[in-house]
This record gives structure tokens, C-alpha cells and sequence, in this order.
């Protein structure tokens, strides 16, 4: 199996009919993924522990803790509070990473039938909603109870969502073959 490091390596001439483009420092690349937990509704130190040691394992690099910026009395948050756990992740790290993500966890979700290309922004990056982390292999089963959610953001070097869908397909990430949320609906 081809990783995506050694696919990215070589894009650009997969690319450069695609992308018109004749030099190979115009190909777009991934250059971080940041990975972020919420964990605004734990009150409970444990609860936050085991996050954070969860996200550890997942990530394989230590979890920054982050803090609420301002009070907002709505929601009950303090300016200092801690509202959740980020991981930025560049090279090795990041590419094991999103093996791991493309060809265990993803296909490993329920009901999973493929990634939506409308999460692509405008500046080329693509953020994947996780909804539970027993999906990667590092998550035991006696883990159960305590399930959360998480935000993986993939930057890119892509000027625009046509460079960037481009990269994601040649890379190997599953996208929905046509919209399906429309089908059906009048």
C-alpha cells in the first residue's frame, strides 16, 4: 500500500495536467493537521484526563491544554477555564496520522459513506468532523464510557477548493461520489 507521504511526494505529475501548472513548487501539499477536542461540558477533572491521555495515544504527541480567552456567562464558562485539547501535527507524525485516519479510522466509522467535499474552504484546507475516537485502533473497548468527538483540520498549500479537491482525490481520501443529501428531495 502507497502512503500518502510517498503519494505526495509524487504530485505534481499526477497533477500538473489537472492543475495546469508547470513548475513543481506550484503543487499544493499538506503542511499540518491540527487536531482539536472540545471539552467545554466536563466538568469533571478525570473526565478531562482521560481526554487528554486518549488524544495522546491517538496523536502520538502530547495534547495543549486550552483555555477559555473571555467569560461568557451563557454558557457558564470563566475567562481561564479549560475548554479543550489541540495537537498540531507536521511531518512524520502528521503523515502516519493520516494513514491511519484515511485507511483505519474513517472507513471503521458507522454508517460512513464518504467524506463531503463542501467542507473544503475557500484558502484550500479541510476539516473532518470525528464524532467518536474508538474508531482509531489506539482506543481500547473498555474505553466505551467515555466517547468524545474530534476536529481534524488538514492545511494545505492550495490557493483555492479546485487545487485543494484535487490533492484530496489524488491523495486517496474517500469522497461521496455525488451529493446525496439533495437526492431525493424536492
Amino acid at each position: 500500500m502507497i502512503s500518502i507521504r510517498q503519494k505526495q511526494q509524487k504530485a505534481f505529475e499526477a497533477l500538473k495536467g489537472v492543475l495546469h501548472i508547470t513548475n513543481p513548487m506550484q503543487t499544493p501539499k499538506i503542511t499540518k493537521v491540527v487536531v482539536s477536542v472540545g471539552t467545554g461540558s466536563f466538568k469533571d477533572k478525570n473526565k478531562n484526563k482521560i481526554v487528554d491521555d486518549r488524544l495522546a495515544k491517538i496523536t502520538g504527541q502530547k495534547a495543549v491544554a486550552k483555555t477559555a480567552k473571555k467569560s461568557v456567562a451563557t454558557f457558564k464558562v470563566r475567562e481561564g477555564d479549560l475548554v479543550g485539547y489541540q495537537v498540531t501535527l507536521r511531518g512524520a507524525r502528521m503523515f502516519d496520522f493520516l494513514d491511519k485516519l484515511v485507511d483505519v479510522a474513517l472507513p471503521r466509522t458507522k454508517d460512513f459513506r464518504g467524506l463531503s467535499a463542501g467542507a473544503i474552504d475557500d484558502m484550500g484546507n479541510y476539516t473532518i468532523a470525528v464524532r467518536e475516537n474508538n474508531v482509531f485502533p489506539e482506543s481500547a473497548d473498555e474505553e466505551l464510557k467515555d466517547v468524545f468527538g474530534m476536529a481534524v483540520t488538514i492545511v494545505t498549500t492550495a490557493h483555492d477548493k479546485a487545487a485543494a479537491k484535487a490533492l484530496f482525490d489524488y491523495l486517496g481520501f474517500p469522497f461521496k461520489k455525488g451529493d446525496e443529501s439533495k437526492k431525493g428531495k424536492k
